[in-house]
């Protein structure tokens, strides 16, 4: 194999290196999707819900493929150095019609590193599926259950993180 094309895979995957955190890989990892996030908001506020869901569907679709590599790469299933499936929950988890704040990002952090770590249904069963899709999509249920509580959040106390 391509030494460049092993580096790059490993680089997406890992989120530039942040895989490789020796404690707390994923919650490491979700701060390469607060980062996207939070650049997409700053440079194009108004078409942030439809840079947020284009990355997270574009790391989808490249990181699926990627699984089977990385868990042959690392000698396991689902390995803690593939961390592009929190970014991809984690950018799930945050989209919103305009830029929300840094506020609701950093509570959207939270919620999802909660809901990942919980797997609420259907992310325990997601996990099973083989490969990349399972690394992925198990995050990705989570991420829509950090969204629903962010939408709950904003709805009960609508003054908690301000206009959105």
């Amino acid at each position: 194999m391509n030494r460049l094309a092993e580096l790059l895979r490993e680089a997406l995957i890992t989120c530039c290196g942040l895989g490789h955190a020796p404690v707390a890989s994923g919650t490491f990892g979700t701060l390469g999707g607060v980062a996207l996030a939070g650049l997409a908001g700053a440079l194009w506020p108004e078409h942030y819900l439809a840079i947020v869901l284009g990355l997270a569907v574009a790391l989808l679709l490249l990181g699926a493929p990627l699984g089977g590599w990385a868990e042959r790469k690392w000698a396991r299933k689902d390995p803690g150095q593939y961390v592009l499936d929190e970014v991809v929950g984690y950018l799930v988890t945050v989209a919103w019609p305009v830029f929300p704040g840094w506020t609701h990002l950093g509570l959207g952090f939270l919620l999802f590193r909660i809901a990942d770590i919980v797997k609420p249904p259907p992310a325990r069963r997601l996990e099973r599926v083989p490969g990349g899709w399972g690394i992925l999509l198990d995050d990705v249920a989570a991420g829509v259950w950090a969204l629903l509580a962010l939408i709950l959040l904003r709805n009960v106390f609508p003054d908690l993180l301000g206009p959105a």
